[in-house]
Formats: structure tokens, sequence, C-alpha cells
């Protein structure tokens, strides 16, 4: 499974939407940062899944149809910081889908994430990552979750890579950093947190015209993990 993350930087980078999906045969395309009222329907061999509605810096779900069937999409707010408060809207920081695999029969959760910025503290970042996870769980008890995007988080990785090993999830960075625009400001701002997943590989792919770089994350079905059908919704 082949699931592309992306910050477009108030969609500036919108253009390179198909190239990228084609060029590293997505399965799956997570956004940050678009312009949710321009997002066109299919993106390549992408199809839209699902856009927020209530937050100006919007996130989006794109997906291979003959790779995955789509149950259902989710938005969630989540806990606000000052940023936020000023800067409305921005109700929703997390967006998921709920999908089987069309191949091997599995179901997982596939989530985008845009965590406040580095003007909120570290301590309100994981509030919210853990109330993602927390609403992710509850789109299917014991799925498989996969949730990528902009986390913000360039500082004491480590610390946050323990946090969330407590409650079962694994953090991987990708090989080189997503974010070089400023001296001070620069590291991995984006990357993945995993449940029963094994993550192979997160990639950073070339510079665009973002402030981010695109992350291309590979992944397989954790050993233990068993294929569940269901009926789609949608």
């Amino acid at each position: 499974m082949r699931v592309i993350s992306y910050n477009l930087r108030n969609h500036q980078a919108s253009g390179e939407l198909v190239d990228l999906a084609q060029d590293f045969r997505a399965d799956a395309l997570c956004l940050q940062e678009c312009d949710t009222t321009r997002l066109p329907d299919t993106v390549g061999p992408l199809h839209l899944a699902d856009a927020t509605k209530g937050n100006r810096l919007g996130l989006a779900i794109y997906y291979r149809r003959d790779r995955f069937t789509a149950y259902e999409t989710k938005t969630f707010a989540l806990k606000k910081s000052l940023h936020d408060m000023v800067l409305a809207p921005a109700h929703e920081r997390l967006i998921g889908m709920r999908v089987r695999d069309n191949e091997t029969d599995h179901e997982l959760v596939i989530s985008s994430f845009h965590a406040s910025p580095l003007t909120a503290t570290n301590s309100l970042r994981r509030n919210q990552i853990h109330a993602a996870h927390a609403e992710l769980l509850g789109m299917g008890t014991g799925l498989m979750t996969l949730m990528v995007g902009d986390f913000n988080y360039p500082l004491f990785t480590r610390s946050l890579t323990a946090h969330l090993k407590d409650s079962g999830y694994e953090l991987s960075l990708s090989n080189r950093r997503t974010y070089t625009r400023y001296k001070v400001f620069k590291g991995h701002f984006d990357f993945a947190t995993s449940l029963g997943l094994d993550i192979g590989n997160v990639e950073t792919l070339p510079r665009g015209a973002s402030d981010h770089l695109p992350i291309l994350v590979t992944a397989e079905y954790g050993q233990e993990s068993t294929p569940a059908g269901g009926q789609p919704t949608s």
C-alpha cells in the first residue's frame, strides 16, 4: 500500500497532484492546506473520497477505486489552539476514511491530519494526536489505522514516539527532512503514525511549490492482522 501525504501551502501546490499520484503509483493521497472548493473529483487514477467543509486550511483524501472499496468518511474537530481561535475557521483537523482492500480483503482506516502550528505547544499537539487516534478507532474497533499529515512536531519526536507506544501506535519518520524553508524551523514536520501495520518505508519526495515536501508511505499489513469483510455504505 502506497500513501502520499502533502501539505499544499494554501493550495499553491495543487497543480502537482496528478504527476505525484501517477509517478509514485499512489493508492491514496492525503492532503492538508487545500482549498476544498477547488478540488477536482479525480486526480489522475485517484477519486476524491471526501474533504472538510469547516476549515480554512482544508483536508482531503483521494483513493484508488480499483484498490479500495470505501465504506465511510468522517471529519473531526480537535482541541483548538489560540492560533485556531484567532484565525478561524479551524474546526476540522482530521479526516478519516474506512476502506476494504480489494486485493487482500483487509479493512482499515486511512486518515489525513493537520496539527496546530508551532505557535501552539507540543503538549497541545500531543493532545490532538491522541484525540485523533481515539476518533479513528471509533470508526471501527480493532481496525488497522494509518494517520499521515502535517504534525508540526519537528522537535522532541523521541518523546512523542514514547508517548505513542504507550497507546500501541508507532511513529515513522521519513528518510529526509520535510520542511527546510526557515533556518530556525526545519525538520520532520510530516510523518506517519500507525496501528497494526508494518511501515516499510517513508520517503521524502522532491520539493515542489509548497514549503513542505510530500512524503510517500509504504505499508504492509501486520502478521497478526486478519481480513475482515463488511458491506459498503457508499
